[in-house]
């Protein structure tokens, strides 16, 4: 009891010095050690002043005596916690650094055994995976005992603990840490088949790494004109991003496609995949493979099953990371770390440059709707685009404005890519099979951004019907919940997305009245823009390209600039060959020359077509003529039609004008009747008029006020003449309004009648 109470007042008596007289301290406690060499709190206290002291050297010396005479004191347990903590951290202070240099001091068997001891005084599974990862890559021989059984336990782990998401603290130290060390220690000898499973945990990781969604609680905002989208306060390429479990530091993961490829290098040579031992490209992966996929069918036994192998698993890393850059480039918003200040959303859509062709050419072009093939009997079968596999494959092209889409090279060769690796890996039933198997345990239905590629790639194939299905899949998934608030702006845009897809689908199967629906349902939801959009050089230069099959796509930009004119164009087509056909449908002729409006003069020639129908009718009748045609040239052609030059056609273009003609008065008897239908037919003699600029150039009648109510006498067709040239004063002055805005007005307006006179 008396040595314990005079160890107590010799340390006593050291704590009392250690401010005013170090080395006094030091002598004190070096005399009670002298005399007391087994008790802990001497040497504890000895350390303590070493360590505040900062003496690395001594404090090291001190810590390693402890270590070996007082291993199962709690305190000593603590601060070796420390230490390991300093050692794991990212912290560059004085103090940390201090004692990462007091643990280099320890001799490398007493660090390994810290470690080891350190490691299964850890109950938490994350610390002590961390822990132990410490020493494998401290003591690389250490990796042949523990280096599976820690990727192991981090798996089992990840498993236990059900999360949602590869993207995990478990998956991150297996794949990033683990896993490097594994497959480069060469005196391990790994099964191929382990190999290869923890090659697909790592591609699993990095692609869900890459293609994770910008972080909830930053909100997207967007211009509605603009082809991007912003976040309040920084770019989504600098948006934080912290794996649950790991700091903000440990959770980046830099140049993940090239760690990846690395990982795939060393997996290869280990397994004896055919090709160069060295590292190669993405792409010139894909051309090995692509070699190796010719000798397939000749293979047998375990040969074919390794070759089968690498061509899965590398065809699929090609066919993601193509995939991954293609969408990242049409859809960025989808996707957190891509830069969405750049480039806006673009939807890939059948190309309308030959809109307004003549119809003729089209009737005799190849139609996606109606191409037949010969029967062996020698009959005809129509079919549909789906019945034909891959129709313009390999022959079709992708329309860009070049000026729009900086990037679009590359963006145009990662969907080449991408599809030339989906053919490949559905090339063969074996590679299928397997492939089946990669996508089934990494939930690749769940993906929206790979679901977005994969109907981008059907329709490129003229697969419409399989293309609808899926888009109506992701419309589902992109539909505002109930209680959220509704997408306005750039925002809605890409909400309807999906329904401008389906509309172009509908088209090119030749079912335009759907077409028309899913068009009108976008309209709505648009500003028309507050002033028409100047054309650019590539705009006015289109006329004079070559004319193109029909067959080609394009992509569009996802802004209502862009869209509305799409909708417009789309629209006109589902009208044009409806209006000239041989049958008589004045309801779908005006349709057409309300929307041959838009983009004049490149639809002149088909607006003189549909002037040559008009006059060997011999009549016309739409009575929203004068609420939508604001044209000059055109309201100049309508007034020559009805000169004698022009043919004196009868023109019905004034609400309840053609009832009023064609239904006269049972009254007057049969013979006023005749008079009153052949009066209709007596036009002005007028000569055609120059292009007026006011009302004064049109032909001059004399006036009648317009809200005159007709008489029903032989007098009929002179009011019907004066309201038409009163119209047209009128119609005139309307030339200088915003024509987005008018088209915009006819879709809403006139939607019902629009889809109505569709069959």
């Amino acid at each position: 009891m008396s040595a314990q109470k005079d160890c107590e007042f010799l340390v006593k008596r050291a704590r009392e010095l250690v401010s005013d007289d170090p080395c006094a301290a030091k002598a004190w406690l070096i005399t009670a050690r002298t005399l007391y060499p087994t008790d802990f709190n001497i040497q504890y206290e000895m350390y303590i002043i070493e360590r505040n002291a900062e003496r690395t050297a001594s404090a090291g010396r001190l810590l390693y005596d402890m270590f070996l005479n007082f291993p199962d004191q709690p305190i000593v347990w603590r601060e070796i916690s420390v230490i390991t903590a300093a050692l794991r951290s990212d912290s560059q202070d004085k103090h940390t650094q201090f004692l990462r240099g007091l643990f280099e001091t320890l001799p490398g068997r007493v660090q390994c055994e810290m470690l080891l001891k350190a490691t299964e005084q850890c109950f938490n599974t994350l610390e002590k995976a961390e822990m132990l990862l410490l020493l494998l890559k401290r003591f690389p021989e250490s990796v042949v005992q523990h280096g599976v059984n820690l990727g192991e336990t981090l798996l089992e782990a990840e498993a236990s603990e059900n999360v949602e998401t590869p993207v995990n603290c478990f998956r991150k130290l297996f794949v990033c840490d683990v896993l490097p060390l594994v497959i480069n220690n060469m005196d391990m000898r790994l099964p191929a088949s382990l190999m290869q499973k923890y090659m697909l945990k790592a591609a699993e990781f990095y692609i869900g790494y890459v293609t994770r969604g910008p972080s909830p609680d930053v909100q997207i905002q967007g211009s509605q004109e603009g082809g991007t989208l912003k976040s309040p306060t920084v770019s989504r390429g600098s948006q934080r991003y912290v794996i649950d479990g790991l700091s903000e530091k440990s959770s980046v993961v830099a140049e993940p496609w090239e760690r990846l490829l690395d990982v795939l290098a060393v997996v290869g040579a280990r397994c004896e995949w055919q090709g160069d031992k060295g590292q190669r490209n993405y792409a010139d992966m894909l051309q090995r493979v692509k070699e190796l996929c010719r000798y397939l069918p000749s293979l047998e036994g375990d040969t074919r099953s390794r070759c089968c192998s690498q061509v899965v698993i590398c065809a699929a890393l090609v066919l993601f990371r193509s995939a991954f850059f293609y969408v990242s480039a049409v859809q960025p918003a989808l996707f957190q770390g891509v830069n969405a200040l750049s480039s806006g959303p673009w939807i890939l859509v059948e190309d309308l440059s030959s809109v307004y062709n003549d119809v003729e050419l089209e009737r005799g072009a190849l139609k996606h709707a109606h191409k037949k093939r010969k029967l062996a009997d020698g009959r005809e079968k129509t079919m549909s685009s789906d019945d034909e596999e891959g129709l313009g494959k390999n022959r079709r092209h992708i329309l860009v404005n070049k000026n729009e889409m900086p990037g679009w090279s590359e963006t145009l060769e990662s969907f080449r890519t991408a599809r030339e690796s989906w053919d490949l890996l559905h090339s063969h039933d074996s590679l299928e099979t397997e492939f089946k198997k990669i996508c089934a345990t990494w939930k690749t239905d769940s993906w929206l951004w790979f679901r977005i590629f994969l109907t981008d790639m059907i329709i490129y194939q003229g697969q419409y019907r399989k293309a609808l299905s899926s888009l109506h899949q992701m419309a589902a998934v992109q539909q505002p919940q109930p209680g959220q608030q509704s997408p306005s702006g750039q925002a809605s845009l890409e909400h309807h997305r999906a329904l401008i897809q389906q509309a172009s689908c509908h088209y090119a199967l030749g079912e335009y009245r759907m077409a028309c629906e899913k068009l009108l349902d976008v309209v709505s939801g648009l500003i028309p823009p507050n002033q028409e959009p100047v054309k650019t050089l590539e705009d006015q230069t289109r006329v004079k390209t070559k004319t193109r099959k029909g067959n080609d796509l394009r992509l569009l930009p996802c802004t209502s600039k862009s869209v509305l004119p799409f909708c417009l164009q789309l629209m006109l087509a589902c009208f044009k060959l409806r209006a000239f056909t041989d049958n008589r449908d004045d309801l779908s002729l005006g349709h057409v020359v309300v929307l041959l409006q838009y983009d004049w003069p490149q639809g002149e020639m088909l607006f003189l077509k549909a002037v040559d129908k008009i006059c060997q009718q011999g009549s016309f009748q739409y009575e929203n003529f004068f609420n939508y045609v604001t044209n000059i040239d055109m309201l100049e052609e309508f007034a020559y039609l009805r000169t004698p030059e022009g043919g004196r056609i009868q023109l019905e273009l004034l609400p309840n004008q053609g009832m009023l003609i064609k239904n006269p008065s049972p009254a007057l008897g049969v013979e006023l009747n005749t008079l009153l239908l052949q009066g209709v037919q007596t036009m002005d003699r007028y000569p055609r008029p120059l292009l007026p600029q006011s009302p004064s150039c049109l032909p001059h009648l004399p006036s009648l006020p317009a809200s005159r109510h007709h008489t029903v006498t032989r007098g009929i067709t002179k009011g019907v003449k004066e309201d038409f040239r009163l119209a047209m004063e009128r119609q005139v002055s309307r030339c200088g309004e915003n024509l987005l805005s008018v088209l915009h007005r006819f879709c809403i307006n006139e939607k019902i009648i629009i889809i109505q006179s569709l069959p």
